[in-house]
């Protein structure tokens, strides 16, 4: 095989390229990933699955010329049916490459055609479960003008739209396309929120940077989160042979109408109970009752002399 003239002697790519190849072929993780040679699921095309299906949900924030109900309709329809059959395509890379003897059975995945049927029956469900998030970022928020600004300009909104979507994925039987997602919108916004954790609707993260959550994190109804907020586990379970133990209950359970304000961490499967706030950087790793307020201890001024202290 020639790669062409330019930069080969430079650079030996010939060589480069067959020790590659060699190392590939010694990775355990290659050998057993399945059909090595199947396409894998594109970041980049799931990309504009995202966008396509933004643009179906909410056309006329994204691109739709024509406002008449027949100019959305046709705008709509065309978008969407273009997302959908992206995202059949990228599922089926999924199956295609996900090792069998990995899967919790021996039952075959889904059929990529059924899964996002079944998605694209439960887009006015999300679509409804946004409107709610959209509004209560715009109600949580002083310094928001309209619902329109919330929509096209603040993280939280654009980390829910991608949860909301990420999250039926994985529940429907495509958890790699799932986690793709999720991580496209963790890259561009600061948020990383599992595909797995489930989140009630009038749901508002503040600004957002450093907010993380984790797969099996359970979120009620009307709660706020604030920046660098984590919700994770406290310890992980091992087996026999020390691998970790996939998919326990690990993380949190957040009760309706929760306020958890910036930096706090909150770690294992603990309950903070409804109407609760917890205070800025607290670390907490016990469960709360109902309607309690946690804040950080009072930092205690003492005078030290003569080495008194030490």
């Amino acid at each position: 095989m020639s790669f062409g003239d330019r930069g080969t002697s430079q650079w030996d790519i010939e060589t480069i390229v067959s020790e590659l190849r060699n190392a590939r072929r010694r990775s355990p993780r290659v050998t057993t990933a399945g059909n090595r040679r199947a396409p894998i699921p594109s970041p980049e095309l799931l990309q504009q699955v995202v966008t396509r299906l933004y643009a179906s949900l909410f056309p006329r924030h994204a691109g739709a010329v024509d406002h008449s109900e027949e100019g959305l309709a046709f705008f709509v329809g065309s978008t969407l049916n273009e997302a959908l059959l992206l995202l059949v395509e990228q599922i089926r890379r999924e199956h295609g490459f996900v090792d069998p003897s990995r899967r919790e059975d021996d039952s075959k995945p889904r059929p990529a055609e059924a899964i996002v049927a079944d998605f694209a029956r439960r887009l006015p469900s999300i679509y409804t479960l946004l409107e709610a998030d959209i509004r209560a970022a715009y109600d949580g928020d002083p310094s928001a003008r309209s619902t329109e600004e919330v929509l096209l300009s603040f993280p939280g909104v654009k980390a829910i739209i991608y949860h909301r979507i990420a999250h039926a994925l994985h529940a429907l039987g495509a958890p790699i396309v799932a986690r793709i997602i999720a991580e496209l919108a963790h890259s561009q916004t600061g948020i990383d929120i599992h595909p797995g954790a489930e989140i009630g609707g009038s749901f508002f993260v503040d600004h957002g940077t450093g907010v993380v959550m984790g797969e099996t994190v359970i979120i009620g109804e009307r709660v706020r989160i604030y920046q660098a907020v984590t919700l994770g586990a406290k310890r992980f379970s091992v087996d026999e042979q020390g691998a970790l133990v996939k998919g326990e209950p690990r993380h949190p359970v957040v009760e309706d109408d929760v306020v958890i304000y910036a930096g706090a961490t909150i770690l294992g499967r603990i309950t903070i109970g409804r109407g609760s706030s917890i205070g800025g950087n607290v670390w907490l790793t016990r469960s709360v009752p109902p309607w309690s307020t946690i804040v950080q201890a009072q930092a205690r001024s003492e005078t030290f002399d003569n080495g008194a202290g030490i």
